[in-house]
């Protein structure tokens, strides 16, 4: 059985990292190269930087910054942002990213899903949808920094990703990022229920409580979190010793008190 994962996200724009509410009014937070220093230490399973203004501003990584941030991480780091074609995902894997995050370009080019797979590995490619939940109780996936509606339902749209050889889905809800008042479980259910892959949930973990019922009742393979690592005292190493308290299979984790670094 696979073991739940814990994976902190930084969201990285103009050099600096920021948090916002529903991608939306973001506030800088700190530098990212601190920070990937901070949770090496904090037993992470995985870290994800997301560039979240590449793709609006229709540019490419930086590839320079990407070289030096995954000279200092020391566990998987997926990296996304701006990534619209092959030689982007080589140059980023060439710069030390371990996984490769797709989204905008996924809706746009789905084709490039099967590409990326086949040239390197599915077990790199992570499709990232973001959702709105509609008035009639569906959701909807949108692009473009959840700016952009698609018309795609979120099942569906999971469906085709795994068909197409994605290796994992980032599921984020739009309306409950950053409001740290938990998952949006069922549209977690939504994604879940449709695909065999792993599936990390994201977008909401404000409470220990709130990363269990994503594993529990949204069945989500791995929990990603922002606010709550950045804005409380909580750590993805209290996280992981909550869940395995709950019966949760977790990576290794060490059960000593716990201090705020």
């Amino acid at each position: 059985m696979l073991k739940t994962r814990v994976i902190p996200t930084l969201l990285w724009k103009n050099e600096g990292l920021v948090k916002g509410v529903g991608f939306d009014s973001w506030r800088r937070i700190g530098a990212v190269l601190p920070a990937i220093k901070v949770y090496n230490m904090r037993e992470v399973d995985e870290l994800m930087l997301l560039d979240i203004s590449a793709s609006l501003e229709n540019r490419e990584p930086d590839y320079d910054s990407v070289s030096e941030y995954s000279a200092e991480c020391f566990v998987p780091l997926t990296l996304g942002g701006g990534v619209c074609n092959i030689e982007i995902i080589r140059k980023l894997l060439l710069a030390g990213a371990d996984k490769i995050t797709i989204n905008s370009a996924a809706f746009e080019k789905p084709a490039l899903i099967t590409q990326a797979a086949e040239r390197f590995g599915s077990q790199c490619i992570v499709v990232s949808i973001d959702a709105k939940k509609k008035a009639d109780g569906s959701y909807e996936c949108y692009s473009r920094g959840g700016a952009k509606p698609t018309g795609k339902e979120v099942g569906v749209w999971a469906q085709e990703v795994e068909q197409r050889g994605a290796g994992e889905i980032l599921i984020t809800s739009i309306e409950k990022d950053g409001t740290m008042q938990g998952y949006d479980l069922e549209l977690i259910r939504q994604v879940t229920q449709r695909v065999k892959i792993p599936v990390i949930a994201s977008g909401g973990a404000g409470h220990l409580e709130h990363f269990l019922e994503a594993v529990q009742q949204g069945k989500a393979s791995a929990v990603a979190a922002a606010s709550i690592f950045h804005f409380t005292e909580r750590t993805p190493l209290e996280v992981k010793q909550y869940l395995s308290q709950n019966g949760i299979l977790v990576r290794d984790v060490h059960f000593e008190t716990v201090h705020s670094l």
